[in-house]
């Protein structure tokens, strides 16, 4: 189990985080947590940060495909 003191930092308060963590964590400094608390517990999480169409599509090498969709014999009463 890791730990981490609390120090004074200007007129605040705050902690560091082991690197080992932020690397798992996927965490750069800047990066924003949302905090809650939990029982007894502070619980830090990552923000959810929505993408850009760049970021997605760059997760796809630049490259989309468009195919059409065989969605089979209408079932019921379906609008066509």
């Amino acid at each position: 189990m890791d730990q981490a003191a609390i120090r004074s930092w200007g007129n605040s308060q705050g902690i560091r985080i082991p690197k080992d963590i932020l690397k798992k964590m996927d965490l750069k400094v800047s990066d924003v947590l949302d905090i809650e608390i939990k029982d007894d517990c502070i619980v830090l999480k990552k923000q959810f940060v929505h993408k850009t169409f760049e970021e997605r599509l760059a997760e796809y090498n630049g490259e989309i495909s468009v195919c059409d969709f065989d969605w089979g014999e209408p079932a019921g009463r379906e609008i066509l």
